[in-house]
């Protein structure tokens, strides 16, 4: 996870002094990403090969090769667009946890499990995509007459389908 950058240069072909723009022009290219903006997360970029003139070559130049050949790179790659998926627990009385299940689901949610609380309440898990969650509370508060609560954390990033691909990149979603 994260970003590896290796320089597997031999015999000098690019002079050291070049090979920090390069990295730092590759890193530039990755927080603007090449999917709709979004940067790029859990990547390794080995620079292999290069050239450089006595006259012509500078940092910049350098700079902007690392972030043209990311891009390029990237795009040959077939990046993929991630969501940051949620933990959430929604505790409610047992009455009303078959809406709640519903609701999850209709939230493109995995409800992963279920356990029974005291007082006739019980615990709904499950895994759901962030984008999903705004306007949670007030719904839940609806859906239980104020008697249902929740929490939620950060879990994972996952692939978005590819029909909500289509739309993020379109700038629909």
């Amino acid at each position: 996870a994260g970003f590896l950058f290796e320089d597997k240069i031999v015999g000098g072909v690019v002079p050291r002094e070049y090979i920090t723009p390069v990295q730092k022009g590759v890193v530039e290219a990755m927080e603007s990403g090449v999917l709709a903006g979004y940067p790029v997360v859990d990547i390794k970029v080995a620079l292999v090969d290069g050239s450089y003139h006595e006259v012509d070559s500078s940092e910049m130049a350098f700079k902007i090769a690392g972030s043209m050949a990311f891009k390029d790179g990237a795009q040959k790659a077939g990046p993929i667009l991630l969501e940051p998926m949620m933990r959430v627990e929604t505790i409610v009385p047992d009455e009303y946890v078959g809406d709640v299940v519903g609701d999850i689901s209709s939230r493109r949610g995995q409800v992963e499990g279920m356990d029974v609380r005291s007082g006739n309440v019980q615990a709904v898990r499950a895994l759901v995509p962030l984008a999903e969650m705004f306007g949670y509370a007030t719904d839940l508060r609806s859906m239980t007459s104020g008697r249902g609560s929740f929490s939620m954390q950060f879990e994972k990033y996952m692939p978005v389908s590819q029909n909500i691909a289509e739309k993020v990149l379109k700038g629909m979603a």
